[in-house]
Formats: structure tokens, C-alpha cells, sequence
């Protein structure tokens, strides 16, 4: 499938102005906004699926890549929950028109949360239609890191102020940051109830080795709305990206 085009929207002031890619297709609402996970991008195998889905039924779709990821500008290692929240929150604003379904995938689910808390603030809580999260990160950076990371990782941030984090998804594996970690604290929504103002549908793999599906329970029972529904995937890992799981994903969002 092919992307349409790309646009660019400028965020930030001065030497922290960053060219943010979007790619929105026009559509009618209840359009779909598109988080993609920590160090992924726009053309994600969920991402693509979900833009040719909303092709076919005629709704609107706006999918883009974070600082520092994809086509966007901007270092990785510059890279913050607050920088990534502000270009959310811009791109949302910029290029959505009537209700939407925000779809966040891993760090996108925190994000979405983050999103509809912003939203509500600014009065414009009616501009959801549903959140559907798939393996939602929630305070990822203190919960599912940092608080599991041994001393000498934990020493090795603090004085060189980034570590190497391995991962099966990436051969030189993540460049973590004392800023993301420290900055992530600013967000933390798993130490209190979480209001979205609209329904939740959360996909969890049984399997995953990065978001544990306790994890998801733990949100599950901090979301304060009523129609909230988990599903978990026996045979399921974190990206979710099989053909059953994204039927699944598609279902889900196709339910508003």
C-alpha cells in the first residue's frame, strides 16, 4: 500500500523547532490517530493495515512519526514523553476533524492516555470517540525499566546519561537516556484513577516479554469509565502484527 503524501508540520520555537511527518487521508469521522511505539514509525506493519482499512470504509486516518523517528526531524536522544506528548497533542489538533479513535500501540498507549487527559483539560474531551490500545505501556520508563534495571545500569545512566538497552528488535539495541527516564516521572498515571472520558478496549498478548499482561490488569483497574474491555491473546507476543491480531485490532476500532 502506498503512504499518501507526506506533509510536514513545524513544532517547538527556536533551535528546538522539530519538522514532524504526517500522512492524513481524508475520510469521514470517527476518524483513527495513529501512536506508534518507542523507536517505530508511520509505515509499521499495524499502522499500514489500519490506514488501508480506513481507506476501504471511507474514514478519515493520521498516522506520524515522533521526533527523532522516521521521516521526522529532530535527535532520538532529545527524545522525552513531554517532547513526544506536545507533538501528539499538535498533530491532533492540526490535522483531526470531528471525533476520533486514538489508537496507541506500546508507548503510543501511554501516550493516548496522556493525550485524552490533555484533551479533557483543554475542554475538548468530546473530540474522542473510543481508545483502543494494544500492549499499553503505561509508565514504562519507571515501571517497566528503571525500577527493574540493576545498580550498575542505573549508575551508568546517571553518570553517562545514556545506556544501551539490548533488544530483539533492533541489532544495536536502544539508546536509553537519563531524560527519558527522569522526564517519564512527570507522567506517571498508574499511581492514581485515570479518567478518558470515553470507552477503552485494550489487546494484550499473553506472551509479550516487554509489557507484561499484568500490566495491562494493573491498568485495566485504574481506568475509572465502566466500558472498559481487556482482551488477551493466549499465544500473543508485543507487537501484535499477525494477521489474527490485526482482525482483532480492526475489529476493535471498527466497533465505534
Amino acid at each position: 500500500m502506498s503512504d499518501p503524501s507526506i506533509e510536514f508540520l513545524e513544532i517547538g520555537p527556536g533551535s528546538d523547532q522539530r519538522a514532524i511527518a504526517v500522512a492524513a487521508q481524508p475520510g469521514e469521522a470517527p476518524g483513527i490517530f495513529w501512536l506508534s511505539g518507542f523507536k517505530s514509525d508511520l509505515r509499521g506493519t499495524k499502522a499500514q493495515a489500519l490506514a488501508a482499512w480506513a481507506r476501504n470504509a471511507n474514514r478519515a486516518c493520521v498516522r506520524f512519526d515522533y521526533s527523532g523517528h522516521g521521516q521526522s526531524g529532530g535527535e532520538f536522544l532529545d527524545g522525552t514523553m513531554t517532547r513526544w506528548l506536545e507533538e501528539s497533542v499538535a498533530v491532533f489538533e492540526h490535522f483531526c476533524r470531528g471525533p476520533q479513535v486514538v489508537v496507541g500501540s506500546s508507548m503510543g498507549g501511554w501516550l493516548a492516555l496522556l493525550l485524552a487527559r490533555e484533551l479533557k483539560r483543554r475542554g475538548a474531551a468530546e473530540s474522542l470517540a473510543g481508545l483502543v490500545l494494544i500492549a499499553p505501556a503505561v509508565d514504562f520508563t519507571e515501571v517497566l525499566m528503571w525500577s527493574k534495571l540493576p545498580a550498575k545500569i542505573k549508575r551508568e545512566l546517571e553518570t553517562k546519561g545514556v545506556w544501551i538497552r539490548p533488544s530483539q528488535y533492533e541489532a544495536d539495541g536502544y539508546p536509553i537516556t537519563r531524560r527519558l527516564i527522569e522526564d517519564g516521572r512527570a507522567h506517571l498515571l498508574l499511581g492514581g484513577m485515570i479518567e478518558t472520558g470515553c470507552p477503552v478496549r485494550i489487546l494484550q498478548g499473553v506472551l509479550d516479554p516487554d509489557v507484561p499482561w499484568g500490566h495491562a490488569v494493573e491498568l485495566v483497574s485504574r481506568l475509572a469509565q465502566d466500558d472498559v474491555v481487556l482482551t488477551l491473546v493466549k499465544d500473543g507476543d508485543h507487537r501484535l502484527s499477525r494477521t489474527e491480531d490485526i482482525e482483532r485490532l480492526i475489529t476493535a476500532v471498527s466497533e465505534f
